[in-house]
């Protein structure tokens, strides 16, 4: 190199410019960004197979469909045949069957693709029809939205008539309108002339405006409730206890309309065509939408999940939408299979007509299993030596694979995961409660104590909270309604804070079962001691909740497990824990997996993943299922969980998207890239440096990722999405891209001071005897985990040789600076 004098900044400015473009140039690209294509049909389905009609004028929708490949195909509604075999007993009208009399018949259909039976049951026909409040007023209620947030659903109502938030209150709300305002909104005398009737149907000015017409069958039940007298919801009240959908699951094309259909099935054995009386959403608005009628309109492909509720019971059904291409099916057949978990997820890619990628190469995977087992990148002496390992790719990962699981650094990164989870935070436990807390977690994880025995341990923790680091839980909760909402949501992944105050407008929680769930925690005491620091957790024998809606404590239960009795002494919490960690608890075992899979795939099979509600299904339930299990089986050992992950080939699949699968977002037909963690991304420029951040009343050399603590000042971590630790949500944590991220990169203190620092690494080989050649492989190697190609070699290399020799640091400076702004190194990939 020649000599000359230092450089000035333009000339830095221009040098960091070429480099970063090429490198830009060269590297390896990175984007981040079998359906039923066959007309052969097997046959044709009556849905529903079996029908029962109870009461007068009963009335059942009936769907026809084609069967393809032993999946549920398009509705067949033209060239169709019907026969009754008792003509006298049931009646068709268009697509709905009618009861006449009394008796057993059965539908038979035939039509281009073949014929298919229904047996159908009608009963009650001379009965007198009546109106149920519970199920029937309210449902009117409900369908119409006049019970619903934004209208007399409000916490305050509107206009003064307030309702519970769709209908959960059915005595509340009977009360309401036959007694509140003297009556006012009744005429039993006169239906007709009810402001139950005259407002919704516009006869008198109502800000709501027009709900439902004079000679719909809302205003029938309205108006023969009425006439009826107004009977209460009574405690024999028939009981809903399913509520069924059809097509449970059907596989469609975009364009196509598709009408649901929901049946309602009673304490009594009554059952309901309630189709016109549930309400619809849809979980992908992108694939297919529903409207008021249940009628699905598909545009999109992909798959999407349509809820249809109704008197608090919910129901899904699966519409599929495979892409239409032309791929291969042996790309399915013979796409490679390591273990369950590519044998799910290949065939939900083969249902979808989405085909893999290829597999990562050894680079690729090696950085990748790096980042997302123990948060750190393998050294230059580690990445060489595993990619000049000559085994078979198999052997050699298995290998890679088992040494993380090993690694002191897997440690650090999950006691900081959990630590996420359980918000160990020195704002709220402070000084050596916090370090007690932390290290209860870190000995949980170097000891790999199996997930329900450290449930267990957390949730029943007593003692003092220096000696016992897990009573420091119940220190960051001490109201038991907020216990409740943090062990439902760190351990179930269920949201039921709405519950608090109404029934949960999207799930099955009522009232009463938030405070069951509430009032097993309300006998946990905290005593305080003269320290700050030290405080004692135990559990009474007396207290309870009381349910505000009632005014009296609900009997303690989890959710929808058994209750204790009052007078039991037993420590609450005992009992808790027996049903969360129980192997038939249908929500314990799916949360951690869904948790754990979302780590090292990016994106949980249900998103978010601490939203695993009935009304959010996962992206393949068939595999959240066999996670669970595989999990249960294995005693709760998250690290055998980890490795089948690991080890499969959908984890190891290359990020690059080909064109039939780059819309894919949640199937896994390839891995999806996402930026670093905060901390993972600071401790990557220290390690590539060689100049640790310090990190203030923390040992020189300590990684971000063995902070113990959130409340750390680090504009670095907080800028780039750090969670503060204030509530349990993944939502804290955020890997959202903003203008402050990238002029942080490429002009913040951070990067450039790692960079400048005097005794970095950069300083060792500006003094060592690397080549130009040489040097480029080593930066490549430290930064991306990988041989740079013989054109980044040469370009690179060509680049640096051109500097004089008093810019050789300022020109490596530059060369790493370029390395590690770039994609691939920001983004695990």
């Amino acid at each position: 190199m020649n000599k000359t004098t230092t450089p000035s900044a333009q000339s830095r400015t221009a040098r960091r410019s070429l480099l970063l473009l090429a490198i830009a140039l060269l590297a390896c690209p990175l984007l981040f960004a079998a359906g039923l294509q066959s007309d052969d049909v097997d046959g044709v389905a009556i849905l529903p197979s079996s029908v029962e009609l109870f009461g007068p004028g009963a009335t059942q929708r009936f769907l026809v469909h084609r069967v393809q490949l032993d999946r549920l195909g398009e509705r067949i509604q033209k060239e169709l045949t019907f026969e009754v075999a008792a003509p006298g007993i049931v009646k068709i009208d268009g697509d709905r069957l009618v009861a006449v009399a009394d008796g057993e018949t059965e539908l038979t259909v035939s039509g281009p693709y073949g014929s298919a039976t229904a047996q159908i049951t009608v009963r009650g026909v001379g009965e007198p029809q009546t109106w149920s409040f519970r199920n029937h007023v309210q449902s009117v209620l409900a369908k119409e939205g006049c019970n619903s947030g934004a209208c007399h659903g409000a916490a305050a109502g509107q206009g003064g008539f307030k309702l519970s938030l769709r209908g959960y209150d059915s005595h509340g709300d009977f009360a309401q309108i036959t007694r509140q305002a003297n009556g006012r909104r009744i005429v039993p005398t006169d239906p007709g002339r009810s402001l139950l009737l005259l407002k919704p149907t516009q006869t008198t000015p109502h800000k709501g405006g027009q709900r439902f017409e004079t000679d719909s069958l809302e205003y029938r039940v309205l108006s023969e409730w009425i006439a009826a007298g107004t009977p209460p919801p009574m405690a024999d009240d028939a009981k809903i206890t399913e509520l069924e959908i059809f097509p449970k699951s059907v596989v469609l094309r975009p364009g196509i309309h598709q009408q649901i259909v929901v049946l309602a099935h009673f304490s009594d054995g009554r059952v309901e065509d309630v189709t016109q009386w549930a309400k619809y959403s849809s979980t992908s608005t992108t694939v297919a939408q529903v409207d008021d009628d249940g009628i699905v309109s598909v545009v999109g492909h992909g798959e999407s999940a349509v809820t249809a509720w109704y008197l608090s019971r919910i129901a899904i059904a699966t519409i599929s939408v495979p892409y239409d291409q032309d791929v291969n099916p042996n790309t399915f057949t013979n796409a490679p299979r390591r273990n369950f978990i590519d044998e799910l997820v290949n065939n939900k890619l083969a249902s979808l007509n989405i085909p893999p990628s290829s597999q990562a190469s050894d680079a690729e995977f090696l950085r990748r299993a790096y980042i997302d087992t123990i948060g750190v990148l393998p050294t230059a002496s580690e990445a060489g030596t595993f990619l000049r390992d000559q085994s078979t790719s198999e052997v050699k990962r298995d290998r890679l694979i088992e040494a993380l699981l090993n690694r002191s650094e897997f440690v650090d990164y999950w006691s900081y995961k959990w630590s996420d989870l359980l918000l160990v935070n020195s704002r709220k436990v402070r000084g050596a409660a916090m370090w007690a807390y932390y290290g209860w977690i870190r000995q949980k994880v170097e000891a790999n104590t199996p997930w329900d025995e450290f449930t267990r341990q957390l949730v029943t923790a007593t003692g003092s909270t220096l000696e016992n680091g897990a009573t420091n839980f119940f220190l960051l909760h001490q109201d038991p309604r907020d216990m409740a909402e943090t062990v439902s949501i760190a351990f179930m992944g269920l949201s039921i804070n709405c519950a608090k105050c109404h029934n949960h407008p999207l799930e099955k929680w009522t009232n009463g079962q938030y405070y069951g769930m509430a009032n097993l925690f309300s006998r946990v005491r905290t005593k305080n001691t003269k320290s700050r620091e030290l405080n004692l957790v135990f559990a009474s024998t007396q207290g309870e909740l009381t349910q505000p809606l009632t005014g009296l404590p609900q009997p303690p239960r989890p959710l929808d497990g058994k209750a204790l009795p009052f007078d039991s002494t037993e420590d609450r919490r005992i009992h808790l824990a027996k049903w969360l960690t129980d192997r038939s608890n249908p929500y314990f075992s799916r949360a951690i997996s869904n948790r754990v899979w979302a780590n090292f795939m990016g994106v949980g099979l249900v998103e978010k993943v601490d939203d695993l509600r009935v009304t959010n299904p996962a992206s393949n339930e068939k595999l959240l299922s066999a996670l669970a299990d595989h999990l249960a089986d294995n005693d709760f050992d998250l690290k055998a969980l980890m490795r089948t992950i690991l080890q499969s080939v959908t984890y190891q699949r290359s990020s690059k998207p080909l064109p039939s699968n780059a819309q894919d977002a949640r199937f896994y037909s390839r891995y999806y890239p996402r930026r670093l963690k905060a901390e993972v991304l600071l401790d990557a420029f220290s390690q590539v440096t060689g100049a640790p951040t310090s990190f203030r009343g923390y040992p020189e050399g300590w990684r971000a990722m063995q902070l113990p603590d959130s409340n750390v000042n680090s504009y670095f971590l907080r800028s780039f999405g750090r969670p503060n630790r204030i509530q349990t949500c993944e939502c804290e944590r955020t890997a959202e891209p903003s203008v402050a991220q990238v002029l942080h990169i490429a002009n913040g203190d951070t990067l450039n001071g790692k960079l400048e620092a005097k005794n970095n690494y950069l300083k060792t080989v500006t003094e060592g005897e690397m080549s130009e050649s040489q040097l480029v492989e080593d930066a490549y190697l430290r930064a991306l985990a990988r041989f740079p190609s013989d054109r980044e070699r040469g370009k690179l290399a060509a680049v640096l040789s051109s500097v004089a020799e008093g810019e050789k640091r300022a020109a490596i400076e530059d060369l790493y600076w370029s390395i590690l702004s770039t994609k691939e190194f920001l983004f695990n990939h």
